[in-house]
């Protein structure tokens, strides 16, 4: 099986970014774009199991931080800018309430804040990507812990900000428990998120 991801030549800024997206959805295209060092990046939608572990982290994000009134949890369609000029469109984000204090959220337009927490599910396609990339986008801006959830080894990496650097990160696998620092109280098995 070829799975295509596909890279423009040439590097845009986020206002352009931002037209190109809003064309594309206007064309009824489906596909996953992201706005990396510059460089338009496309995706095509992932296949099993990827979308049931999505949402069985969803869920767990959601329902624990709605509960508790800690802030707001995005799913895939939202779309962040970030200062240095990424556009990212991350798995699933966790913004603090503190930080989102500091946002004036514009419907229809992306998100200009850097979330506490970002979760990847790792795929074929995003693999390399999610563990280089993106991973050093997320470092320089502050993303205070960054998950890779990896369906296929049956682990979760977390890597944590210290003094403004991701840490060595740590696994768990499927019988390990995990307690989040960004979301104290949560606590859960990585099978549970695992299909």
């Amino acid at each position: 099986m070829v799975h295509l991801v596909f890279e423009s030549n040439e590097t845009i800024r986020q206002e352009d970014f931002a037209r190109f997206v809003e064309e594309r959805e206007a064309a009824g295209d489906v596909h996953h774009y992201e706005l990396l060092n510059g460089r338009v990046v496309m995706a095509p939608p992932e296949g099993y199991p990827h979308g049931s572990v999505g949402s069985t982290i969803q869920a767990l994000l959601g329902t624990f931080v709605q509960e508790r009134d800690l802030g707001k949890v995005f799913d895939p369609s939202q779309g962040f800018e970030l200062p240095p000029g990424d556009t990212i469109q991350p798995d699933h984000s966790f913004v603090s309430a503190a930080r989102w204090r500091t946002v004036t959220p514009v419907e229809g337009q992306f998100l200009r804040v850097v979330p506490d927490l970002i979760a990847e599910v790792l795929s074929q396609m995003t693999r390399s990507r999610d563990r280089g990339e993106k991973k050093a986008i997320y470092e320089r801006n502050g993303v205070r812990e960054y998950w890779l959830v990896d369906p296929r080894a049956r682990s979760l990496t977390v890597f944590q900000l210290r003094d403004d650097r991701f840490d060595r990160g740590r696994t768990f696998t499927k019988d390990d428990r995990y307690e989040p620092e960004v979301l104290r109280g949560l606590s859960f098995t990585i099978g549970a998120i695992l299909p």
